[in-house]
């Protein structure tokens, strides 16, 4: 599975912004595809995840309300939808998908196939 992530920038509190997943690989429509973000000096920790065939939708609590994850119907594409955004959102963001196909997780342990990341800053 190949992933490359993008969308980040430059933001203020209080905007919106989309991150955009593309997925690849003969086998891609089989993973749940999820987005992690590191921030400076922290742990990598996870954001939300959907479902393969795009049923189900999980969240940290730190972004419920505020982010939606969806993907397209070719289910190639995953995109984050970023509103409300708040300076503690600053961090790169990764979409991943994990080691086992079918897996359902939301550790950054169990993803053995990332994005490049792509950086989001929010200025207060």
């Amino acid at each position: 599975v190949q992933l490359q992530a993008s969308g980040g920038g430059l933001y203020q509190a209080g905007d919106s912004l989309r991150l955009s997943c593309v997925a690849s690989g003969d086998t891609v429509s089989r993973y749940h595809i999820g987005w992690f973000r590191q921030a400076p000096g922290k742990e990598r920790e996870f954001v939300a995840v959907i479902t393969n065939n795009g049923g189900s939708e999980y969240y940290a609590k730190s972004v419920q309300g505020r982010f939606t994850i969806s993907k397209a119907n070719t289910k190639d594409t995953v995109w984050l939808q970023m509103d409300s955004l708040k300076p503690e959102d600053t961090a790169v963001y990764y979409c991943a998908a994990p080691t086992r196909a079918f897996v359902l997780s939301s550790g950054a342990k169990d993803h053995a196939f990332w994005g490049q990341g792509t950086l989001v800053t929010v200025s207060s």
